[in-house]
């Protein structure tokens, strides 16, 4: 006997329903949003999953690395083809939107989304801090400039107004403190 399950994710909280093939409801409960919690859950109610059905989203990609580590035919669903399938129903709850999940993926009625591999998340990460550690310094040192730029410091960057052994942040503050007269 197929059974298909809809996981509908929160960050506390996720609602499981799981269909046979003739689309009867087998289980609808729900469980902790953790992989172990979910695979303990799937492997008691719904042992013969033939597919198991997930929203993209922000939890997305890493239940989905995590399911398919353990073995489960997860297939990560498309949001907007997701969502506009669900809006049909008359009473939108997390518990409905399982079933609704779960009744897209035994029809075959879904678009697959793309899950980025971990690699990918990584740099992806990575290139985002920087990112953001480049935007503060730039920030820093701008800011840096206008203070030394009011109190009559000609210098266009501030690392050259300071030592050169010390870093530029750290220098242009104590040339600033030194022209406020602050210890």
């Amino acid at each position: 006997m197929k059974q298909y399950v809809g996981l509908d994710v929160s960050m506390e909280e996720t609602k499981v329903c799981v269909l046979d093939d003739a689309g009867v409801v087998v289980f609808e409960g729900s469980v902790a949003s953790r992989p172990a919690a979910l695979a303990k859950l799937l492997n008691a109610k719904a042992p013969h999953a033939e597919r198991i059905a997930h929203e993209a989203g922000s939890l997305s990609s890493w239940l989905w690395h995590e399911l398919k580590a353990a073995g489960f035919p997860v297939v990560c669903l498309d949001a907007r083809h997701a969502k506009a399938a669900l809006s049909m129903r008359i009473n939108k709850t997390d518990r409905n939107d399982a079933r609704g999940l779960a009744e897209l993926i035994r029809m075959g009625w879904y678009r697959e989304a793309k899950v980025k591999s971990m690699e990918s998340r990584q740099i992806r990460a990575l290139l985002a801090a920087r990112s953001k550690l480049v935007d503060l310094r730039r920030d820093l040192e701008n800011q840096m400039r206008g203070l030394l730029k009011s109190l009559g410091s000609s210098s266009a960057n501030p690392a050259s107004a300071c030592c050169q052994t010390g870093s530029p942040p750290c220098c242009a503050m104590r040339l600033i403190f030194a022209r406020l007269s602050i210890p």
